[in-house]
């Protein structure tokens, strides 16, 4: 064991420990609640650190042997973070985490160049003109970003996958549906190509929200007025970072507004929540069509991917819309909670960065998940066409394009004395109306209804 001090006092370290006190402290103070970090902010934090040594060293503010052994350490990162020993959720807006880092960081560097730990500091060296408070929210905004690119990724394979369903089943008709119950006829290409179409409306608003999450508040240090930094660090910390990471960060214009205010993680995690919408509504539209199946819609075949039931043989249920739908209501608690920390921000600081940034990744996790999850299903999924074909025979909803020969009062009362059989009202008004069954059935053809063709 070594002993670390700090102006609190003594503690003993494992001596195999790259974390020091701060990390360890951190942990007496805040329990363990199971949430982990996600691996690209941690990944964006190292790469902060790294940056600002390789600045520091370039400007000659830091020795070119420790700066050089730091940057050696950071490219170790993912080695490292098992080292990570704080809680993601740690109070004090992120300084146990910022911590913990800069003093694995340090220590690592340390044992590179053959030194004892200790020997390169975690705050003299390896936090040499930087804050938690300008780097914490840096590495959340340069994790959000590389992560909302694979979700992007995942958005448009979703929806090529749907497409291609569309495609596939667009001369396929069905009964539409209002308010569940029965509507126009519809084709089912012509279902699935509008849940391809608000999917596209996830890209493109995904696509350009990373314009407003670009801005970062590196080298603002405390509270963005830079205090504790020189001049040419903080005109050049953010060119380094984007050289370093690849990611197309600038700094804002407003170091002071950029530090204190986090409403563009409102505001992306609003994009997110839309997404999660529109999964959710995908995701029980499929259990909707495919249920039953004997007994209910039964227009769409569900994957045989898990046994239904320990109990009632051959059940197979709608188990990955069902998943979507959970991480979808998640995103949606995650979206109330983020709103509310961000306006909770006082002064100068947001001290609960590190809930808003935890909760804009996790989203962005389930999000992935489930577009990827929801690919796979419904590239599976197949077609009960004769079942569409007799809902649609049965609906009385066929009926509507009668309503310019005869009136809704008419056509109305037909569907109510045939006790809304199809085929009864169309005897009903052949009667009435006197005109051939042959005729009112060319005027209700599902193609003409559903404009395929036109």
């Amino acid at each position: 064991m070594r002993k670390e001090r700090d102006y609190l006092g003594e503690r003993e370290i494992p001596d195999n420990a790259l974390y020091g006190i701060s990390s360890l402290r951190a942990t007496e103070i805040f329990p363990i609640t199971g949430e982990q970090f996600d691996e690209k902010f941690l990944w964006a934090y190292f790469m902060i650190k790294k940056s600002a040594a390789i600045l520091n060293k370039e400007l000659n503010y830091l020795d070119e042997n420790i700066a050089n052994a730091i940057i050696k350490a950071t490219d170790e990162w993912k080695m490292l973070i098992k080292h990570i020993i704080v809680d993601p959720l740690s109070g004090g807006a992120g300084t146990s985490v910022n911590m913990n880092i800069n003093e694995v960081i340090a220590n690592r560097a340390s044992q590179l160049i053959g030194k004892e730990i200790g020997y390169i500091k975690p705050i003299e060296h390896v936090n040499m003109h930087q804050s938690t408070n300008d780097t914490f929210t840096t590495a959340g905004k340069v994790a959000v970003i590389s992560r909302l690119r694979e979700l992007i990724e995942q958005v448009i394979i979703l929806q090529d996958t749907i497409q291609k369903k569309e495609h596939e089943y667009y001369k396929i008709r069905k009964v539409g549906r209002t308010q569940l119950m029965d509507g126009p006829p519809i084709m089912l290409g012509q279902e699935f190509g509008a849940w391809a179409d608000a999917l596209a409306r996830d890209r493109w608003r995904l696509n350009k929200v990373e314009e407003r999450i670009r801005n970062v508040n590196l080298g603002g240090t405390a509270i963005g007025t830079g205090i504790g930094a020189p001049k040419d660090y903080i005109l050049k910390i953010v060119e380094i970072l984007r050289q370093v990471t690849k990611i197309k960060v600038a700094k804002a214009d407003n170091l002071i507004d950029a530090t204190q205010n986090m409403d563009v993680f409102a505001e992306v995690h609003g994009l997110l929540k839309s997404l999660a919408v529109n999964l959710f509504k995908i995701s029980n539209d499929i259990r909707l069509l495919a249920s039953g199946p004997n007994t209910a819609i039964g227009e769409l075949i569900l994957p045989p991917i898990q046994i239904g039931s320990s109990i009632m043989p051959g059940k197979i249920n709608p188990i990955i819309p069902e998943y979507v739908i959970q991480l979808s209501l998640a995103v949606f608690s995650h979206d109330s909670l983020i709103n509310h920390a961000c306006s909770q921000g006082n002064l100068e600081l947001n001290q609960f960065a590190p809930i808003i940034v935890h909760y804009t990744l996790k989203s962005i996790k389930f999000l992935k998940n489930s577009c990827f999850s929801l690919a796979e299903y419904i590239n599976k999924i197949k077609v009960n066409e004769e079942k569409c074909e007799e809902n649609l025979r049965k609906s009385v909803s066929n009926l509507t394009p009668l309503i310019n020969l005869f009136g809704y009062e008419k056509v109305s009362k037909a569907i109510k004395e045939a006790n809304y059989d199809l085929f009864k009202a169309i005897e009903l008004l052949s009667k009435t109306e006197n005109i051939s069954k042959d005729e009112i059935i060319k005027k209700i053809k599902p193609e003409k209804l559903t404009k395929l063709g036109f």
